[in-house]
C-alpha cells in the first residue's frame, strides 16, 4: 500500500515537473543559498520549537537533496529506491501514529526552507495536513524600502505580538489592522497584555545549524489562547471556502488579504460564528472587492462630472423617475447640521436638488450617531421598510458600514463623502479644495507685507496636505520670500485655539488661511484667508463648496441610466469623484478688499486653471527635506497628489501622526490619515 501511495505522490511530482520545464521555469525545490546574498542579512534568531504552516515551506536550505523533489515537494526518485522506501515507511508511520519528530528550518520572508526533515515536509503535503512542528532560525533581512522587505518587519512585529505565524498579507498596514479587528471584537477577541514578554532560553540544538539561543513560542502574548484558536479556526474555515471558490485563481491575493476584507467587512465575531458554507455564501457576495485587491487597482479618480453618454439599452431598461414614481434618497449626517459646518453644507446640498428635480425625487434627512452597529442597522432600514435607492453618508467615519450595507444590497447606489477609498461595491465622493487654495495663496503671498503667513489646518487626512502646499505653492508664484506658518488645531498638547491666534500675531504673521466653512449657530470672522494686521479681522477670500452641484450631477449620471458606464474603464475598479472649480463644486470668492489689479491676477490665473492651462502642481517642487518631488516640465500624478505626507520647502511645521492628536480626532485619522502613525 505504502508504494501504491509513494507512485501517487511521484506521478504528483512528475506532473508539476514537467509543466516547469514546459514552461521554461527552475523544476525543483528553491535552495535558499541561491536566493539571498550573505551582505543580505542583518542577523540570524533562533525561534525555538514552533508549529509552522505546511504551504509556507516552499524550498530547502542547500542544493543537496533539491533534485530529489519537484517544486511542489513530491518526489521524483524511483520507488525501489532508498529514498523511496524511506518515503514509504514515513507514510504509514504518519497514518499508525502521526508524524513527531520536529524538523528543522530557516525562515527568510515568512517562507520556511528545509535543513533536516525534507521527507517528512514532503509526506506531510501529500496529505494535505496544516502544520509542522520545527526548530526555526529565522533569518532577517536588512530594512529597505522594498514594500516586501517592509511587510515582512510588519509581520515579525506581529508575530512577536500574537505568535501567530499562518498568515501572510501583501499590503502593508495588514497585520496592525487584523490586530485591531480582533482585539476589538467583544464576544471572541480582546487583549490581555500590551506588551510581549519574551523569554530566551539556552537551547543550542534547537537552532537550524544547531547553535544559538531560542526563542520559546510558549512566551506571553497579547492575545488569549482561546483568542488564537478562535482565529486559527476561522482562517482554516476561510482558507478552505476561498480555494473551494477559486480563490487560489488570484495571483495577487494572498489568503490573509481576503480574508482581512471579510473580517474587515463581517467582524471577527461573526466570521468565526460562521461555518464553511457561510463563509463561502459571503465570499461570493463580496467577489468583486477580490478582484480590486487582485488588480491592484488604484481608485479611478474622476477629475470632471463624465460626459453623458447615450446608451439606448440602458435608457430604455432604466426606471425613469417621475412625480408617480419618484428616486427616494437619503442623505446620513453623523449629527445635527446646524452644529456643524460641514454637515450644513452637505444639507444645503440636499437642498438643491430639491429645488432642481421638484417631485422627480424624495429626499430623507436622516441624523444617526457615529457607531457603526447603529449606522449598519439604519441603513438596513432606510433601505428595507422606506425603499430608499440612493444613498449619501456624509462623513468618511461611515463608510465601514456603508461598506457592508452595499455588499448586501449591490441594487442600491450608496457613496460616501471620502477619498481613496478602494472599494468596488460603493464609489466615494469629495470637494477638490487645492485650486482654490492655490489662488487663496497667491493673494496672501501678493498682499502680505512680513512674508510670514499662518495656515490652520484640522485633520492631517487624504487632501489635507495638497490643500497646504497648494497655498503655499500660490503664495511663492507671487512672493518668493514667503513662508507659510502651519499649526494644527487638533493636536493633544495644542494651545487654547485663541493662543494659536496670538502666537500668529506674535510672529509677526499678517494673513491666515483658517476653516473654509461658518458653522450657522457658531458664527466667527474667522474664516478663509483674512488680514490680522492690528489683530483686526479683514475677511479676503473663502473658498465655497457647492455640494449640491455634486449632488446634482451624480443623480443625473444616476437617471440618465449612465450610472455603470459613465466612468471606470474596468467594471472592477473602485471610483472616487474629486470635483473641484472646474465643474461648479467648489468657488472661491473675493472680497472687496482684495485690490484690483491682484483681483485681476487671480481672475486670470482661475481661468487657466479651470481650463487645465495651469496646473497647480507641475513644475519643480522640492519638499522641506531638499528631495525634489517633481521636476520642470514634470506633473505630479493624481494619486501623489491625493496622498501627499510631505510639505513643500517654503512651509515651517509638519504634519503629525495618529498618536500625536487629540482622542476624538484620531478614529478619522486611522481610516484616512496619510501619517497614520510613527514608526518608532
Amino acid at each position: 500500500m505504502s508504494v501504491e501511495l509513494y507512485e501517487k505522490a511521484r506521478k504528483l511530482g512528475i506532473k508539476v515537473y514537467k509543466k516547469n520545464i514546459s514552461q521554461g521555469r527552475y523544476p525543483y525545490l528553491p535552495v535558499l543559498d541561491d536566493i539571498i546574498n550573505k551582505d543580505d542579512i542583518t542577523s540570524e534568531v533562533s525561534m525555538g520549537l514552533v508549529d509552522i504552516p505546511l504551504d509556507r515551506i516552499v524550498g530547502t536550505s542547500t542544493v543537496g537533496r533539491t533534485q530529489a523533489f519537484a517544486s511542489n515537494f513530491m518526489p521524483l526518485m524511483d520507488s525501489n529506491t532508498e529514498f523511496g522506501a524511506k518515503w514509504s515507511a514515513l507514510s504509514d508511520a504518519h497514518l499508525s501514529e502521526g508524524i513527531r519528530d520536529a524538523i528543522k528550518v530557516y525562515e527568510y520572508l515568512n517562507y520556511y526552507y528545509v535543513v533536516e526533515g525534507n521527507k517528512r515536509v514532503s509526506v506531510l503535503k501529500y496529505y494535505d495536513a496544516d502544520s509542522i512542528p520545527a526548530f526555526v532560525t529565522r533569518k532577517i533581512p536588512k530594512l529597505t524600502d522594498d514594500p516586501e522587505i517592509r511587510i515582512y518587519y510588519e509581520f515579525m512585529d506581529f508575530d512577536k505580538k500574537t505568535g501567530v505565524n499562518f498568515i501572510w498579507f501583501s499590503q502593508e498596514g495588514s497585520y496592525k489592522r487584523l490586530i485591531d479587528l480582533v482585539s476589538n471584537a467583544p464576544e471572541h477577541g480582546g487583549v490581555i497584555s500590551e506588551e510581549p514578554l519574551v523569554t530566551e532560553v539556552s537551547a543550542g540544538g534547537d537552532s537550524a545549524d544547531g547553535t544559538g539561543t531560542a526563542i520559546r513560542a510558549e512566551s506571553a502574548k497579547i492575545w488569549s489562547e482561546d483568542t488564537i484558536l478562535e482565529l486559527k479556526a476561522a482562517y482554516r474555515r476561510f482558507e478552505k471556502a476561498f480555494k473551494t471558490k477559486g480563490g487560489n485563481h488570484l495571483e495577487n491575493v494572498t489568503t490573509g488579504d481576503a480574508f482581512l476584507a471579510f473580517v474587515d467587512v463581517s467582524g471577527f465575531d461573526s466570521v468565526s460564528d460562521m461555518s464553511i458554507e457561510d463563509i463561502q455564501s459571503g465570499i461570493s457576495s463580496m467577489w468583486q472587492e477580490f478582484l480590486v485587491i487582485n488588480e491592484r487597482y488604484e481608485v479611478e479618480v474622476s477629475l470632471n462630472p463624465p460626459e453623458e453618454k447615450k446608451n439606448v439599452i440602458s435608457h430604455l431598461i432604466s426606471r425613469k423617475p417621475s412625480a408617480e414614481n419618484p428616486l427616494k434618497i437619503a442623505f446620513l449626517y453623523n449629527g445635527d447640521p446646524l452644529q456643524s459646518d460641514w454637515l450644513y453644507q452637505h444639507e444645503l446640498g440636499r437642498n438643491h436638488i430639491k429645488e432642481i428635480y421638484g417631485d422627480k425625487v424624495i429626499t430623507l434627512k436622516v441624523i444617526n450617531s457615529a457607531d457603526e452597529e447603529e449606522t449598519v442597522e439604519l441603513l438596513e432600514d432606510l433601505i428595507e421598510l422606506e425603499k430608499v435607492e440612493v444613498i449619501f453618508t456624509t462623513t468618511a467615519d461611515m463608510i465601514d458600514a456603508s461598506l457592508k450595507c452595499a455588499i448586501k444590497h449591490p441594487e442600491v447606489k450608496i457613496l460616501n463623502c471620502s477619498l481613496n477609498t478602494s472599494h468596488r461595491y460603493i464609489r466615494t465622493y469629495e470637494a477638490r479644495l487645492y485650486e482654490a487654495k492655490f489662488l487663496s495663496g497667491m493673494i496672501a503671498g501678493a498682499l502680505t507685507k512680513t512674508d510670514r503667513i499662518g495656515y490652520l489646518a484640522d485633520y492631517p487626512i487624504f487632501g489635507m496636505t495638497a490643500n497646504i502646499n497648494a497655498f503655499a505653492i500660490g503664495a511663492k508664484m507671487v512672493n518668493p520670500d514667503a513662508k507659510v506658518v502651519l499649526k494644527w488645531s487638533t493636536l493633544k498638547d495644542s494651545d487654547d485655539i485663541e493662543d494659536i491666534y496670538r502666537s500668529f500675531y506674535a510672529d509677526g504673521i499678517d494673513f491666515v488661511s483658517d476653516q473654509e466653512m461658518i458653522t450657522p449657530n457658531k458664527a466667527s470672522r474667522r474664516f478663509g484667508l483674512y488680514n490680522v494686521s492690528n489683530q483686526d479681522i479683514v475677511n479676503m477670500t473663502m473658498a465655497t463648496y457647492n455640494w449640491g452641484i455634486m449632488y446634482e450631477k451624480i443623480i443625473s449620471i444616476i437617471m440618465s441610466g449612465n450610472w455603470g458606464s459613465a466612468d471606470a474603464e474596468s467594471e472592477s475598479k473602485p471610483i472616487n469623484y474629486w470635483w473641484g472649480l472646474s465643474a461648479g463644486v467648489v468657488d472661491l470668492i473675493l472680497s472687496e478688499k482684495v485690490p484690483k489689479s491682484t483681483k485681476k491676477l487671480v481672475e486670470h490665473i482661475r481661468e487657466l486653471v479651470m481650463e487645465e492651462k495651469l496646473r497647480v502642481f507641475e513644475g519643480e517642487i522640492i519638499s522641506q527635506d531638499g528631495e525634489v518631488r517633481a521636476e520642470e516640465g514634470e506633473e505630479l500624478e493624481i494619486d501623489d497628489i491625493m496622498k501627499m505626507d510631505w510639505l513643500v520647502d517654503n512651509v515651517e511645521g509638519s504634519i503629525p501622526v495618529k498618536e500625536e492628536l487629540e482622542e476624538n480626532a484620531q478614529p478619522i485619522v486611522e481610516m484616512k490619515g496619510v501619517m497614520k502613525e510613527s514608526e518608532s
